[in-house]
């Protein structure tokens, strides 16, 4: 049977996850583009404050891309451009032009195309048991440059060529030394940790988070900031959220974040 990704939205919380579970969530052509779908229409929802991707189950968050159909799906040249240009590359993009933060839940395998995705969130919390890895040297093909975007900007050419040259498989805490992972914790630990991290993420001024996103992304490029940027840099003193926050501050008590 084929894969599909699986949606809900509570609370301003959107979850994604990837399910395919007689091959350990590898993501299909069609979960590919379900994934590219649901992350363009959340990208445009302003009630969205923070979104998490997840395997579905506990076994893996995704172990690859589905090899089974790689014989149909890139048997010529132009059907592998299609395939991971305008189904895995456009999903990634998505995911990297989330405007909110994003949020990968990590239990299991997390290998090759499950990689690639968990690289393109914000915060990566992975169980002490999950793996993490890339080899496909061993299947005979490389990986397209347009996927390697994410992890290249997350552990830099050395990480990333060590994970492609050898086709080794991580664990955890070699994963977090590397700079792949943001926290490791305990298996039985990882969803409840993903929910508190979520929650401090939503209890925040939303218009804040997404300028955080923003400017991070913006200073990446390296060119040096205009003037007119500079001044954007301030917008928020014209935000309710701003005053509610200074007022919450000066009375002690906890600010009530609209998003305006």
């Amino acid at each position: 049977m084929p894969g599909e990704i699986l949606f809900s939205q509570d609370a301003g919380i959107a979850t994604l996850s990837l399910s395919n579970p007689d091959k350990l969530n590898a993501v299909d052509a069609g979960m590919w583009r379900g994934l590219q779908a649901r992350m363009t229409v959340i990208n445009a929802d302003p009630d969205v404050r923070c979104v998490v991707l997840r395997g579905a189950g506990d076994k893996a968050f995704a172990a690859g891309g589905d090899i089974e159909e790689f014989l149909t799906v890139r048997a010529t040249v132009d059907d592998a451009l299609h395939y991971h240009e305008g189904l895995v590359a456009a999903a990634l993009d998505a995911i990297r032009a989330c405007p909110v933060p994003t949020v990968a839940l990590i239990q299991g395998a997390c290998v090759g195309g499950g990689l690639e995705i968990a690289g393109c969130c914000d915060l990566r919390i992975a169980g002490e048991s999950s793996r993490f890895g890339a080899p496909i040297n061993k299947l005979g093909f490389s990986m397209y440059p347009g996927e390697m975007a994410g992890l290249l900007g997350l552990v830099g050419p050395a990480v990333l060529l060590e994970i492609l040259l050898e086709g080794r498989i991580l664990g955890a805490r070699e994963a977090l030394a590397k700079g792949l992972l943001t926290r490791v914790v305990d298996d039985e630990e990882v969803e409840r940790e993903t929910l508190a991290t979520v929650g401090r993420i939503v209890k925040g001024a939303p218009l804040v988070a997404r300028w955080h996103k923003q400017w991070v992304h913006r200073l990446m490029d390296g060119r040096p900031l205009s003037a007119d940027e500079k001044r954007a840099a301030f917008d928020f003193l014209a935000t309710d959220d701003y005053r509610e926050g200074l007022d919450a501050f000066l009375g002690k008590r906890s600010p009530v974040f609209k998003g305006r």
